[in-house]
């Protein structure tokens, strides 16, 4: 619903199904990806061992709580950026920017989407001396301490403040996209880690870290930054005496989680060895050329070819009210802190919906939930329109009324409801199509395709919002407000631009038809993929 209380397709996701998937790249959550398995360079080495007899039995999690705690702590660093990314469109839109760099900004989250294409290279090439993961970890870890930190001394001139300047865009986004492109980076590493740095009995456990420290982070580099950053919600809850500021700037949170990954990234430098047993010993460089090839090979089956064409357009009915409805909120007056804080009472939600759905998935034709599902998700994209043309008549000066922000808790549980009913029927179907003799690798193809087909209409509909947009200039005559120039002119000559038709009405009625047009015409094509031949699926592989 916006980037802060609703995971951008593609953007950070959230694990469901085994714990042992190798190449692993989520949907609709935070996402990760571990190297592993069948067909992938190093697979052999890295894949869980059972504990050697006489060596090593069973071992309870409290043998390995040290780990634990480290995956934990791990897996939170990695939410903060993930998090931040997601605040910066609100404060954007505080700050009155288009939606055309809203667009621009949005190609900050599509990194996790893509880290297929480099994720090879991240578990073949590394110093055996130092350590497999750790040999990218620490690195990209300090790296992107001393960026936060360095940022820390940049950000207010880049969001416009002091100087009556506005947001630098394109630098913010440059930067973000850097955050997030190691943050995945990062992901990489320390999802490869987790399978070697439990033992078997206690490899489930990484699942769990992975979830709760992501949410964590999540929680802190977005909901919790973006109410302490609030002067009013500082004022009216923290405070005695109001002040002009929140409790802390984005400036002071870049700067002090920039200190905690440097001290927690010399820590793990230091102190934690890597498994030298599991080290690979096969050529990765060939490895890394063999990898591109299967991927290569895998997309080319008809089967895939026309499942991932299929999911990458299926998505395009959904993206008005997914990457717009939030700014809108926001537009209209509704307060950025308040709208991350409804993503609160959404967590057990969201934990649950995977379990129940998953019953109605669990058999061999998933995408039925996919396609039942569909009509409803797009029927609220028009709840949502309206929700946004009923919040300006329900404002009053205090801020809005409690029964306001039920019927938007409301409107986002039964869109979380869809949006998981979808969610859960893809993965289904994705696990139930892989190749089990290379099911990592193929099933990070499909869930990277899926991604992106959440990703490019997003960036998309946040770009067509300002064209559809109509705007006259009243007070003045003969000017006109079709562009910034013209609209700058219609201000200097008394005039004042008002609107007449929102783009994202527009693109809310059009999105909303074009969803129905696929639901109808594609959707049972989609559907069809269901009854294919499992040799359909099958990668024919030269060794």
């Amino acid at each position: 619903m916006s980037p802060a209380i609703a995971a951008k397709e593609g953007g950070r996701q959230r694990r469901t199904g085994s714990h042992h998937h190798c190449l692993d790249v989520r949907s609709e959550a935070p996402p990760g990806l571990a190297l592993c398995g069948d067909g992938l360079p190093g697979g052999e080495a890295e894949t869980l061992l059972p504990p050697e007899p006489g060596l090593r039995g069973a071992r309870g999690c409290r043998a390995e709580l040290g780990s634990i705690l480290l995956l934990l702590v791990l897996y939170v660093l990695q939410g903060i950026p993930l998090g931040l990314a997601g605040s910066v469109p609100l404060i954007l839109q505080s700050k009155n920017v288009s939606y055309t760099d809203q667009a621009f900004f949005s190609f900050v989250f599509w990194p996790f989407s893509l880290k297929l294409l480099w994720a090879p290279l991240v578990d073949a090439v590394y110093l055996r001396g130092f350590g497999r993961r750790k040999s990218w970890l620490v690195p990209t870890q300090y790296v992107l301490g001393l960026f936060m930190i360095y940022m820390s001394t940049e950000v207010d001139v880049l969001l416009g403040d002091g100087e009556g300047r506005g947001p630098d865009v394109v630098a913010l986004t440059v930067t973000f996209f850097l955050f997030e492109f190691l943050a995945a980076t990062q992901d990489i590493a320390v999802d490869g880690w987790a399978l070697t740095m439990l033992s078997r009995e206690n490899v489930g456990y990484a699942s769990t870290c992975n979830s709760v420290g992501q949410t964590a982070g999540y929680f802190l580099g977005n909901v919790l930054f973006l109410a302490l950053e609030s002067a009013s919600f500082c004022n009216k809850y923290l405070r005695f005496q109001p002040q002009p500021h929140g409790i802390v700037t984005l400036s002071d949170f870049l700067f002090f989680w920039g200190a905690v990954f440097l001290i927690t990234t010399t820590l793990v430098a230091f102190l934690k060895k890597e498994n030298k047993e599991l080290t690979p010993t096969k050529e990765e460089t060939k490895g890394i050329t063999d990898t591109y090839r299967l991927l290569f090979s895998i997309i080319k089956m008809p089967a895939v070819l026309t499942f991932c064409l299929l999911i990458l357009t299926a998505k395009v009915g959904f993206s008005a009210a997914d990457a717009v409805t939030g700014l809108k909120l926001v537009e209209e007056g509704v307060p950025k802190e308040h709208l991350a804080l409804l993503a609160v009472p959404m967590v057990p939600l969201q934990i649950i919906l995977p379990l129940i759905i998953s019953k109605y998935t669990a058999g061999p034709q998933p995408l039925n939930t996919f396609y039942k599902a569909m009509p409803f998700r797009l029927l609220l994209g028009l709840e949502f329109a309206f929700l946004v043309w009923w919040t300006p008549t329900v404002r009053h000066e205090g801020g809005f009324p409690v029964y306001y922000y039920v019927v938007v808790l409301l409107s986002y549980a039964l869109h979380q409801i869809t949006l998981y009913s979808m969610y859960v029927a893809i993965m289904a179907f994705n696990a139930k199509v892989s190749d089990p003799l290379i099911g990592g690798t193929y099933m990070t193809l499909l869930n990277t395709v899926s991604n992106l087909g959440g990703n490019w209409p997003s960036t998309v509909a946040l770009w067509l919002v300002d064209p559809l947009t109509v705007k006259e200039c009243a007070g003045a005559q003969e000017q006109s407000c079709g562009t910034a120039v013209a609209a700058e002119l219609c201000t200097k000559a008394g005039g004042s631009c008002v609107t007449t038709l929102d783009g994202y009405y527009v693109e809310s009625i059009i999105c909303v038809i074009l969803g129905f047009t696929w639901w109808f015409l594609l959707g049972p094509k989609l559907k069809k993929l269901q009854d294919e031949a499992q040799s359909s699926w099958k990668c024919k592989r030269t060794n």
